[in-house]
């Protein structure tokens, strides 16, 4: 594990690359800032470079809500692991693949969202628990050809998930106990039962 910055992760990158296709995990807790670090370094990467976030493999609001699971949407059961793994192994054997999307704006998973072709030089798949080493997400860490932890406190973590909320039209009592009864509940847990990523870096 090493931390570095930013533009020296984009250039270990460049140069793994190099060598035919890079399969990266950019891994945190809840509002670590994944999405749009990923976003940033595959524009600077340029060319050939994809990101898949996890969010596509949400289960549907109506499945999890069977399950009782709709209060906890983005703990690690509300997804569906295997479907994701099972993307991540397709992508790694050279495929060209399909990939659902997850429209927050409407909160449905949108099928066949984005699309790899073989000319992938890059694929940066960006999620909360792509390092966990529970089961069924443990499998996950053998596909990673790099990977990166997004390094963020945790009073700051709080306040970007508060913010994120009020966003979304709750009220700041209301952003407040999802924030600790759902994101911080979740970010303790991949702290702490998360593999060492190859790279840290603070964001």
């Amino acid at each position: 594990m090493m931390r570095i910055e930013a533009n020296e992760f984009a250039g270990v990158l460049e140069e793994r690359a190099g060598g035919g296709l890079v399969v990266v995990a950019v891994a945190g807790a809840p509002n670590s800032g994944k999405s749009v670090f990923a976003r940033r370094l595959a524009d600077g990467l340029g060319e050939g470079v994809h990101v898949v976030p996890m969010d596509g493999f949400h289960l549907s609001n109506e499945v999890l809500r069977e399950r009782g699971l709709l209060e906890r949407k983005g703990a690690p059961e509300t997804f569906d692991a295997a479907g994701f793994a099972g993307l991540v192994e397709r992508v790694r054997g050279g495929e060209r693949v399909s990939y659902p999307v997850f429209d927050r704006d409407r909160d449905v998973v949108v099928e066949d969202g984005g699309v790899i072709d073989g000319a992938a030089r890059v694929v940066l798949f960006e999620g909360n628990y792509l390092l966990l080493k529970r089961s069924p997400w443990d499998v996950l860490v053998k596909f990673w050809d790099v990977s990166v932890w997004l390094d963020v406190g945790l009073v700051e973590l709080e306040r970007r998930s508060v913010e994120r909320w009020l966003v979304h039209g709750m009220t700041r009592g209301d952003a407040v106990v999802r924030a600790r009864g759902v994101d911080m509940v979740n970010a303790a847990l991949v702290i702490e039962n998360s593999h060492p990523a190859d790279y840290v870096i603070d964001n």
